[in-house]
């Protein structure tokens, strides 16, 4: 279901697609399963009541871990990889052809909306529900939840250093009881993410590296650098403030299940499929020709081209995308766009044997 509902929305409409996957797939999958269970799933996942010192404790760890372990995790594995496997799991791609509305919401879903969401599946559902009783040790649960979460993007190229962080959202929640901290630390590694590839578009760098790839090995060691002193300077300061671990290890069961009795399966999936279907609904009303185009793309699928493509087939794809944008507000028919996509993809094809 999140391989295929979560996708194919994203294809239609990438804004849209990763509110609809994060709220509906992994927020509202694991709201009903909690709630079949038996159990309150704001207090079982951590989610309530809200720790303001472990969050903000969370979110420096979270910004300070992004220099000094996944930059040099990511620089590394883009150096490793092969080209076309780079080229193929670039995620720069998923905001080109965005209008500002567009990318406000895509910053949104990846700055909010991932952190809150995904912390709620992998580590509030899914970590808690691998994680044995005390005196038990809870490692193994936080590694396969790591390593679920990282596959769950389908990056090859950027796997460790999301298992890494996965490691230390869990780590959080183990260590505070509470999900707030790991949201917070999730949220401060994408903004820091999403900052850089926001500056580096501006000032052209975009063009030649990916949101991720950091070129000069010596920025690398220092910003790593940076990363560890902060690392350290945090360390630090919560010996001197032990409130930032809040309240310790999460409660048993018991303690979060819920006293009333468990609705019916289909009235609680019946608010999420309603609200679902009706925000499809409202998708295809607002932008029923950026839909339209969307299939037709994924019918005649043209590949990137590559950093070192000849300039005359960028300037071909750069006229393909202006096409799309005129054609997507109205301003000419559809079926010029139609055409010129069917061309490039032919023109793509293998040669037939």
């Amino acid at each position: 279901m999140f391989l295929t509902v979560g996708a194919t929305t994203q294809l239609l409409n990438p804004a849209f697609g990763v509110w609809f996957t994060e709220v509906f797939l992994f927020l509202g999958v694991a709201w009903v399963m909690l709630r079949r269970a038996g159990f309150r799933p704001a207090e079982y996942t951590g989610l309530t009541p809200f720790q303001g010192k472990p969050a903000l404790f969370g979110f420096l760890l979270g910004v300070a871990n992004f220099f000094a372990v996944v930059v040099p995790i990511q620089f590394l594995a883009q150096r490793l990889a092969p080209e076309w496997l780079r080229e193929m799991f670039d995620a720069s791609r998923l905001f080109e052809g965005q209008t500002p509305v567009e990318l406000a919401l895509l910053l949104g879903g990846v700055s909010v909306a991932a952190p809150l969401c995904e912390e709620f599946f992998f580590r509030g559902l899914f970590q808690r529900s691998l994680t044995p009783a005390a005196p038990a040790s809870p490692w193994r649960a936080l590694i396969i939840t790591s390593v679920v979460f990282s596959a769950f993007h389908l990056d090859p190229v950027g796997f460790l250093a999301r298992a890494e962080l996965g490691v230390l959202f869990g780590w959080l929640l183990l260590r505070t009881g509470s999900l707030w901290p790991s949201i917070a630390a999730h949220a401060a590694n994408n903004m820091v993410s999403s900052v850089l590839f926001l500056v580096a578009t501006h000032s052209g760098l975009a063009k030649e590296s990916a949101p991720d790839d950091v070129t000069d090995w010596r920025a690398v060691l220092g910003l790593a650098l940076v990363g560890w002193t902060a690392l350290l300077g945090l360390r630090a300061a919560s010996r001197h403030a032990p409130s930032v671990w809040g309240r310790g290890p999460p409660p048993d069961d018991e303690a979060v299940r819920s006293t009333k009795p468990v609705p019916l399966f289909a009235l609680q999936l019946l608010p999420w499929v309603a609200a679902a279907t009706l925000s499809l609904v409202v998708l295809g009303v607002v932008d029923g020709r950026g839909v339209s185009l969307s299939v037709y793309d994924v019918q005649h699928p043209v590949p990137p081209l590559g950093k070192n493509a000849a300039p005359g087939l960028q300037a071909e794809r750069k006229a393909l995308h202006q096409l799309r944008r005129s054609v997507r507000k109205g301003e000419m028919p559809m079926e010029l766009y139609e055409e010129e996509r069917l061309r490039q993809s032919k023109a793509h094809e293998p040669p037939k044997p």
